[in-house]
């Protein structure tokens, strides 16, 4: 049994098998799931486990050069916005587990985010009940 890191071994899979600017998805409850992309489907009732949960997690585990929004968080959930914001602003976090990771942020409508869905490795779903509470974190590389 692991020690450290994520425990649910699909999302570890993913992560471990990933390349350089290959991509996941974590998602709200109600972003369409294109054919042909694995659905990890972590969510239990609405609200659990939370957008921001997940994000933390996984970012505890992966290295993330780049992380795509939807232009539509800006004025449909500003909450999740700030969340990403402090996530991947390369500032210590408050939850002491979190490395302080510097990621570039980009913006997309979120019928182009939709369509870049379509290229992901996976689709990690949370019970998250808020809209666009959605992002794309293209990894990056660890040679240090």
């Amino acid at each position: 049994m692991k020690k450290h890191g994520i425990l649910n071994s699909h999302i570890s899979k993913i992560l471990s098998d990933l390349g350089h600017t290959d991509y996941i998805v974590v998602a709200d409850a109600g972003l369409p799931v294109p054919e042909g992309v694995p659905k990890i489907d972590l969510a239990l009732k609405l609200g659990v486990p939370s957008f921001q949960d997940v994000v933390d997690v996984i970012a505890a585990d992966m290295v993330i050069e780049k992380v795509t929004l939807a232009e539509e968080i800006k004025q449909g959930n500003e909450q999740a916005l700030q969340q990403i914001t402090r996530t991947f602003s390369g500032e210590q976090s408050e939850n002491l587990q979190l490395a302080a990771q510097s990621a570039v942020i980009e913006f997309c409508s979120h019928e182009q985010f939709k369509e870049l869905t379509r290229h992901a490795k996976a689709i990690i779903r949370t019970g998250e009940a808020k809209p666009y509470a959605n992002c794309i974190l293209q990894a990056g590389v660890n040679f240090g």
